[in-house]
């Protein structure tokens, strides 16, 4: 018989939903589960277990009076450190922001909350969210719970880690370049990068961020199974007026022809002979579920991901530089220098086309997704990375932003993507904007034909 911490959400929600299981015992075994695993790989760096346990008794005292449960009722979460939670501190990894401790709950906390889902604690981040490896001066470093020298990804790399070793069943992140996308690959997992306003955020603690991250920053899930992600995803988009980029949108948008673009090596990305393994069975996959599935190139990634570059570190200049040098971590300072370089001098001039060449280049891709409901493509061009591969010099440097080039160009166009796990390698689904139930659909068939992601112990 399966330990509660190895059952899926969609497993719990209906175990508590008829009786079967209380929240308590679901809470209790995942907090159970966070003490033995988590000294060993550090993805969770706030721990509340009273605060958990005192919510999963409250829930458990309103299903008893009758109460109608929500979708992810009795789950549980982490939420990412870069996000406001109500009595803890929006650190994103940084020293400087230790103490900065939220009195509210930024929208996606809440409507987590709200569907019944229990927080077991918050997940680690690199300094500024800034890589895809997970590591800070203030939180120390999250390891991989499948493999202990591979990056477990990033920015949501505690997030992934703690979904894989079993601590919760879904791991809340964020992703502006793959944030999301990335740290499920490197553990094994699926994750949804949402459409921008699918899910709404506000951070209390901070000012409003510039139009970089307002149009590239998304909340997102990082789970087990692809129907976690559905789960999910509906209660993360509950509407809340504090996001004025929230868009009410079904998430069921209605019959769509069953037609996949593949593209392997986009625009001249090498790819490993493993993605290229993976991507060709994953088609194989949705060609026997009865998909049609053609070989073809995308529109422009590379453009896209040059505007990703731009946007971002405009608004890295223009507010956060200093907060950089005040840190004074050396690996996010290097990976700053090197971002910065490849983005250029950003002048108002570069900022006013960066944001036009966008409009063009997502009406390119909306039509094409008109053709081509899905791509699937790779989600990094090379397996997980070695720890701290990106700060060794600057020419491995320049080979992890390279392989993580669609992650990179996605953000910028508003689209949203899934990577769905695979073994050993997995792979990335992209649809158009709102259409995440073609990418649950096409995850789902790819995932129906292989082994489940089961829960790992770290080594």
């Amino acid at each position: 018989m399966a330990e509660l911490w190895e059952l899926t959400a969609a497993e719990i929600a209906a175990e508590v939903r008829c009786g079967q299981l209380s929240v308590v015992e679901i809470t209790q075994a995942h907090l159970q589960r966070l003490e033995q695993v988590n000294p060993r790989i550090n993805a969770v760096v706030q721990e509340f277990p009273d605060e958990a346990l005192a919510s999963a008794r409250d829930l458990d005292q309103r299903i008893a009076k009758g109460e109608t449960p929500g979708p992810l009722c009795g789950v549980p979460i982490t939420i990412k450190v870069n996000v406001d939670q109500k009595g803890h501190a929006t650190t994103n990894g940084l020293k400087q922001l230790a103490g900065l401790v939220a009195d509210q709950d930024n929208p996606v906390v809440a409507n987590l909350r709200r569907a019944g889902a229990i927080i077991v604690g918050r997940t680690n981040t690199p300094a500024f969210s800034l890589r895809w490896f997970t590591n800070n001066d203030l939180h120390g470093q999250t390891l991989n719970p499948r493999d202990a020298a591979l990056t477990p990804g990033g920015s949501s790399g505690g997030a992934a880690a703690a979904v894989a070793s079993g601590i919760c069943a879904v791991g809340h992140g964020t992703d502006i370049a793959g944030s999301v996308r990335y740290p499920a690959y490197a553990c094994g997992l699926h994750g949804l990068r949402p459409s921008l306003g699918r899910v709404p955020a506000h951070n209390a603690t901070g000012a409003d961020r510039f139009i970089g991250a307002q149009l590239m920053a998304v909340s997102g899930p990082i789970t087990r199974s692809v129907e976690d992600i559905r789960l999910s995803l509906l209660a993360m988009a509950a509407p809340d007026p504090r996001d004025p980029w929230y868009t009410r949108s079904p998430l069921e948008q209605g019959n769509f022809e069953r037609r996949a673009a593949l593209c392997i090596a986009p625009e001249g990305l090498v790819v490993a002979d493993q993605v290229a393994v993976a991507l060709r069975e994953a088609a194989e996959r949705l060609r026997a579920a009865g998909w049609t599935v053609e070989e073809t190139p995308t529109p422009p990634l590379r453009k896209a991901a040059r505007i990703n570059a731009q946007l971002w570190m405009a608004e890295t200049q223009f507010s956060t530089v200093q907060m950089i040098r005040n840190e004074g971590e050396a690996d996010s300072q290097f990976v700053y220098r090197q971002m910065a370089l490849d983005a250029g001098n950003i002048d108002l001039d570069g900022l006013m086309q960066a944001t036009r060449s966008r409009a063009t280049l997502i009406r390119e891709w909306e039509t094409f997704l008109r053709r081509y409901p899905v791509v699937l493509c790779p989600v990094s061009a090379e397996l997980p990375f070695p720890q701290q591969l990106d700060v060794r010099s600057e020419a491995d440097f320049q080979r992890v932003f390279e392989a993580q080039l669609i992650q990179r160009a996605l953000p910028a166009l508003g689209l949203p993507g899934l990577t769905v796990a695979m073994q050993p390698v997995g792979v990335q689904l992209i649809a158009g904007r709102f259409r995440e139930d073609i990418l649950i659909a096409a995850g789902a068939a790819i995932e129906a034909a292989g082994p489940v992601v089961t829960v790992c112990d770290p080594e």
